[in-house]
């Protein structure tokens, strides 16, 4: 199965599958009524102490992922990350987030992991 990130703003596709917001925060000017996901992972979200301390630095970028990773094995991102693995060996998902550069979020160091369980 397939696993992507997009935006949170972006316009869902059909194809899509599942949506997934991976944020710890509700993303800004979203209204929960207009939000177009399907699950709330917040627990699988990067600490804040750590969101605050990588703040989509990209000279930070590489020592982000390994640090989120680390988190992952940890509870309660340990048990979201499980819930997202069996969800992905059943259908697509999108990993969505509201941080602007895709390359620089959370979304892709764990779609990588995920893409890397699943595989």
């Amino acid at each position: 199965m397939a696993v992507r990130i997009a935006r949170v703003y972006d316009e869902p596709a059909a194809d899509d599958g599942l949506r997934v917001l991976v944020d710890r925060l509700w993303p800004r000017g979203l209204r929960k009524d207009d939000a177009r996901i399907d699950l709330w992972a917040k627990d699988i979200a990067p600490s804040t102490e750590l969101r605050r301390w990588y703040g989509h630095d990209p000279a930070k970028s590489q020592e982000f992922a390994r640090r989120y990773r680390t988190e992952l094995e940890s509870e309660p991102a340990a048990s979201a990350l499980g819930d997202l693995l069996a969800r992905a060996r059943d259908s697509d998902l999108i990993l969505t987030t509201a941080t602007k550069d895709l390359e620089l979020s959370q979304a892709k160091v764990l779609r990588d992991v995920i893409a890397d369980s699943i595989s």
